[in-house]
């Protein structure tokens, strides 16, 4: 603080000559504030400390040409606020922040604007670092981590070609030797439906599809099946769940993570076909109702349905129905409300292994080839989509399980029967078997085992767990990614590039339009892709897919406990770092980041520590997430809306204090909350009126006892509820305690300073200021205040005081007050007064210990 100059700041702060002062110049107090904040480093944190460690963490952004927005300044700002509370409780606080900056928009802005991505992603980042700085966020700028860094993705390519270089056997991680073409690899190619752009000619990732139309384009997307790049995290779905019990997610998030990964225990089922050499395999849960399956249904890219071509008598119709089916999402081919299609493999049947019974094969598209084994075996009497298929296209109904032990014999249906009557709707739930041979009256999971038990013995069966997680699509045919780092040989194969050979950085280019065949642009690269063969020298060609933006994600954690050191042998040079930080204390995000990215990170982080590069099980310890802010229409903030409010616009008019107080002010921080320009006023004026109270200070002033119980216990209910991130209840108890302040029109410089180390982690520029200016102490050295117990106790309470029904004042009063003295004191409060004044009071009305009720002529 050596290098500014009060004075000469304060020349800078505006003067009210009505009332002879200055007034709250906000823009001056935190442009003072961050020049000191970044002078004295504030925030940087120490890799050791005898003081306990917290590592605070937040999604790093994607630094698009839009800034900032306030949906992050509502998880940020929460965060540092909780960081300034922990570093004044005695904690070393690690917030650290960096770029997520690879990815599809800033490709499609060169595409569109000439401009390089690399030179995109400067100016956007330079951007966002100094909105967030105007902001009073104090991150640890040491720490910064950029993911299209060559230092750093040469580090993202090392962990992929330990993916590629490793398996799991047995449940233990194995290393593949290189000429090892049948153990299965973490990391694979294989053949998968892809979304396909026919515009752009370009493949792209589910997120990159809206409402089943390419991001980029608009243009209505296809399936289309194409080579791609994956990561074998189903080798991980049992520890993904499992581990859940180690860690304090909320319970939200948790749940999303297990339905995600979707853990299904029971059988495999092999479905003869009769005539050929091909089966269908199919998994299902309920083996118990396999008497009941009257059909068997393929999804349109099950690679049998080519297979079986020339067997198939309607191929030309199976084939358009195919067609048309690639045009559909995922997401629209399985919505429950969606009248259900398919068309019958005419020429061909399967054979129900447990009776020998012929059953119709057909292809329909709420089927998916990423689920199972992308084809199920149809019990309509058991499944509701199963029935509604039925009953469009007249297949059999075959009941097969019944509520009760006893079943009457009018539901002993024959093969072939319609559904009766007074049964139209499927029974999907357990019950006692009949119309199953040996197995009739079982019980459901009695039969389950015994079937698949026989199954089994037969050859053609048995039990299996499942997981609707599919492996994970792990490459992209765009530029603006990073590398993959394998160079396919004619004769060696796949060939991995060594250590000493990354980062494999990306050429300079001019052009990032796809190319005609739907690879990546790198693809027309000639001098970048045609290379030798790390291996045996002959003629070789460069991988050129890029991988996709969520994998500098999923380790950007790891490189800030590195304090971004990124250019050394990483994992083992850092290991007493690495140990000292982890796992991360509390990572605060949003919930549409704790599906995926968070699976992700938590996936690679585990094989890291199978590695032996990590030190815990689990990255993060606590999860939490915030909600959105939404317009102050109430609709989502968005462009085409015209609802986008812009943080810098509000800092510039209100200041960032003010900003940050209302962010946290809006609602609940879990919840939806709507902006409102009212809101930031208001809190605005709440700031002007701290200022204006520090001139009620005086030294030798004798609070009362009822400033010091409230003053207290908004001690204990901020610090309570800034550790339970209920920031809107926090600055509501600092507005109340404002208010009995200036109620009291005095108030000593010791309770004074509490209250201003109670706002610093909320409205840190005000704060510091005031502070400065009463003890010439910085207030961020301060340790957090502690309530005096005894003014805890409950020896007062609030009263509410009516005027015709209306309320005009709350008062503090003793708990045992007499109903007379409580009276009294009402009436003669100043608020009260200027309603009463000059009026005849027909009668008081007093409510012990609760209200008081003044009724006036």
């Amino acid at each position: 603080m050596d290098n500014y100059n009060p004075k000469k700041i304060e020349e800078k702060w505006p003067f009210d000559s009505a009332q002879g002062k200055q007034v709250y110049g906000f823009k001056a107090i935190e442009k003072k504030w961050q020049d000191i904040w970044e002078k004295n480093q504030y925030g940087i944190a120490a890799d050791f400390s005898d003081n306990p460690k917290h590592y605070h963490l937040v999604e790093f952004p994607y630094p698009s040409g839009e800034g900032l927005h306030v949906g992050h300044c509502m998880g940020y700002g929460a965060s540092d606020a909780y960081c300034r509370m922990k570093r004044m409780q005695g904690f070393n606080v690690m917030y650290p922040i960096g770029w997520d900056a690879f990815g599809l928009p800033t490709e499609n802005y060169a595409i569109k604007t000439g401009k390089k991505p690399v030179l995109v992603t400067k100016e956007n980042t330079d951007n966002f670092r100094k909105q967030m700085k105007s902001l009073g966020y104090a991150f640890d700028w040491d720490r910064e981590v950029n993911t299209t860094d060559p230092a750093y993705y040469k580090w993202t390519q090392w962990i992929f070609l330990q993916f590629y270089k490793h398996a799991i056997i047995d449940d233990k991680l194995v290393e593949v030797a290189d000429d090892d073409t049948e153990t299965p690899r973490l990391a694979y190619q294989a053949e998968m439906p892809i979304n396909w752009c026919p515009s752009c000619k370009i493949g792209l990732a589910n997120e990159e599809v809206i409402a089943g139309k390419c991001e980029r384009c608009g243009s209505e997307t296809i399936k289309k099946m194409q080579k791609q790049w994956m990561l074998r995290i189903t080798a991980y779905a049992e520890r993904l769940i499992k581990d859940l019990d180690t860690v304090e997610y909320l319970d939200k998030i948790k749940t999303q993570q297990v339905n995600w990964i979707g853990r299904s225990t029971g059988s495999n089922i092999v479905f003869r076909i009769q005539n050929a050499d091909n089966s269908i395999e199919v998994f299902t849960t309920r083996a118990d109702t396999l008497f009941g399956c009257t059909y068997v249904v393929l999804s349109p890219e099950h690679l049998l349905i080519k297979d079986l071509k020339d067997k198939i008598q309607n191929y030309k119709e199976v084939e358009k129905y195919v067609q048309d089916a690639a045009k559909k999402s995922d997401l629209e081919r399985v919505e429950l409300d969606k009248e259900k299609t398919g068309v019958r493999l005419e020429g061909i049947k399967a054979i129900n292994p447990i009776n020998n019974e012929e059953v119709d094969i057909w292809v329909a598209d709420y089927v998916l080839a990423t689920y199972g084994t992308g084809a199920v075996m149809a019990v309509p009497a058991h499944d509701e989509r199963d029935f509604e298929f039925a009953k469009k296209y007249g297949i059999p109904v075959k009941q097969v399980i019944s509520k009760d032990v006893e079943v009457p014999a009018a539901y002993w249906p024959q093969a072939g029967e319609k559904p009766k009557s007074d049964n139209n709707k499927a029974y999907t739930g357990p019950g006692y078997l009949f119309n199953s041979g040996e197995f009739n009256n079982l019980s459901s999971e009695e039969a389950k085992k015994k079937i698949t038990e026989k199954l089994k013995s037969i050859g053609v069966g048995d039990f299996s767990v499942n997981f609707k997680l599919r492996d994970w699509v792990f490459s992209r045919q765009h530029y603006w990614g990073e590398p993959i780092p394998i160079v396919h040989c004619q004769k060696c194969g796949m060939v991995p590039l060594q250590e000493k050979d990354l980062p494999l950085t990306l050429p300079d280019v001019k052009k990032y339009e796809p190319t005609n065949t739907g690879e990546s642009p790198l693809a027309d690269i000639s001098d970048w892709v045609n290379v030798k063969c790390p291996k045996c020298g002959g003629d070789a060609k460069r991988e050129t897919d890029t991988m996709p933006n969520w994998a500098g994600s999923s380790w950007y954690f790891l490189a800030y406990a590195m304090n971004a050191d990124i250019r050394g042998n990483i994992f083992d040079e850092n290991k007493k770092e690495l140990n000292y930080w982890f796992p991360v204390d509390l990572y605060n995000g949003g919930m549409e980041h704790t599906t995926l990215h968070l699976l992700y990170s938590r996936f690679w982080h585990k094989f890291l520590y199978d590695l032996g590069k990590v030190p815990t099980l689990e990255p993060y310890q606590k999860r939490i997430a915030h909600g959105i802010i939404l317009g102050p229409d109430g609709q989502k903030m968005s462009k085409s809306r015209g609802n986008v409010i812009n943080p810098d616009s509000i800092v510039e008019q209100y200041g960032a204090d003010t900003l940050r107080a209302y962010i946290m002010f809006i609602g609940p921080y879990d919840q939806e909350s709507a902006w409102s320009t009212a809101g930031v006023q208001g809190v605005s004026r709440f700031l002007k009126r701290v200022w204006n109270n520090f001139g009620l200070i005086k030294d030798d002033a004798n609070d009362s006892k009822t400033l010091l119980v409230k003053l207290n216990q908004t001690i204990k209910g901020v610090s309570d509820d800034i550790d339970n991130f209920r920031f809107n209840t926090v600055v509501s108890k600092l507005m109340e305690l404002n208010n009995v302040i200036e109620k009291e029109k005095t108030i000593s410089k010791k309770s004074f300073s509490v209250f201003l180390q109670l706002l610093y982690p909320v409205v840190p520029h005000l704060a510091s200021e005031l502070y400065e200016k009463l003890t010439k102490s910085d207030i961020s050295k301060e340790e957090w205040p502690k309530p005096d117990v005894k003014y805890l106790k409950n020896d007062t309470i609030e009263i509410v005081v009516q005027v015709n029904g209306k309320v005009r004042d709350k008062i503090i009063v003793d708990s045992e007050i007499d109903d007379e003295k409580l009276k009294e004191t009402a009436l003669n409060s100043e608020r009260v007064q200027q309603y009463i004044a000059g009026h005849d009071i027909l009668k008081t009305i007093v409510v012990p210990k609760k209200l008081v009720s003044v009724v006036i002529k």
